[in-house]
């Protein structure tokens, strides 16, 4: 226990910290350490971040959220650009950003707090600058909605993980960020028995399908003969993979086409495969090694 007593102190003086410099301030194995911080972790006396540095997790104080944003450079490009605009704004409408932004802002944890706000009887998603108070938030979110009109925020506090994939508002409009209704292939799409000029992406995505041994769960067409989303199964060494395929009929891929399905994807839990007959724009091509960098995307 004086051991532990030891890394609070650290912690509280000189946190956010890495394992690796606690371990070298009590002059222990990292082993050891990162069992010990997990241990006051569990217990509540100190807080974990969502951001990695170097691939590891820095441990702080509570009280210590603000210096956080010394960190802010271990963040990938379009994850950084989500945190400025939160910052400048300290409240955010959900369903307004760009897909790749909405994206990012379920990513950065440690800056962002979901708030569900009723509005016209309808919930909405927006989010908070972490170290804004709820009165503030309020305020602006009523700005942001109409000056005219009073709304009711649903208790100003953070959502469930789950609930801010889950309860999204989708605006009918905004077919991009629309959630597929996934159905069972059997009520959907049959297998084109052979190739017309429309449905050939679709032959091509079914035999992409045979050649790397994936199998399909679930399918929903979007768009007939230009857009169709599946669940598939990969068949691996270590076992099945799910993912979340989503194909299109384009001959050119933006950035906007990469964020919705991965946007898509995300709110599945599930890894996303991009199968296409197009080819990616200059800019796309330039993020998927980027911002993009965890899509599988094939041309086939």
């Amino acid at each position: 226990m004086e051991v532990n007593e030891r890394i609070l102190g650290i912690v509280k003086e000189k946190g956010p910290l890495l394992p690796v410099q606690v371990a070298k301030e009590i002059n222990d194995n990292i082993l050891m350490t990162s069992a010990r911080l997990s241990e006051l972790l569990t217990s509540k006396y100190i807080k974990i971040s969502n951001l990695k540095v170097g691939g590891s997790p820095l441990y702080y104080f509570p009280g210590q959220e603000n210096k956080l944003q010394n960190f802010v450079d271990n963040l990938n490009g379009m994850e950084r650009k989500a945190y400025g605009l939160l910052l400048q704004n300290k409240v955010l409408r959900d369903y307004t950003q760009e897909p790749a932004i909405r994206v990012a802002l379920r990513q950065i944890k440690d800056f962002t707090v979901p708030l569900q706000v009723n509005y016209k009887n309808t919930i909405e998603i927006f989010w908070k600058w972490y170290l804004t108070n709820n009165k503030e938030a309020e305020s602006l979110i009523n700005n942001i909605l109409s000056k005219k009109e009073n709304i009711i925020p649903a208790k100003t506090q953070p959502l469930k993980e789950e609930a801010t994939t889950k309860k999204i508002l989708d605006k009918p409009k905004e077919e991009s960020d629309k959630e597929p209704n996934i159905e069972s292939k059997k009520d959907t799409i049959k297998r084109p028995v052979k190739t017309a000029d429309k449905s050939l992406f679709l032959k091509n995505t079914y035999d992409f399908f045979d050649k790397n041994r994936i199998n399909i769960e679930l399918t929903k067409e979007i768009k007939k003969n230009i857009e169709v989303d599946f669940i598939v199964k990969l068949q691996t060494q270590i076992g099945n993979v799910r993912y979340f395929c989503k194909t299109k009929n384009k001959k050119k891929i933006n950035e906007g086409d990469l964020s919705s399905a991965l946007l898509n994807a995300q709110s599945k839990g599930l890894p996303l495969l991009f199968l296409t007959i197009g080819k990616l724009s200059k800019k796309s091509k330039e993020k998927l090694n980027t911002d993009f960098r965890n899509i599988v995307y094939r041309e086939i």
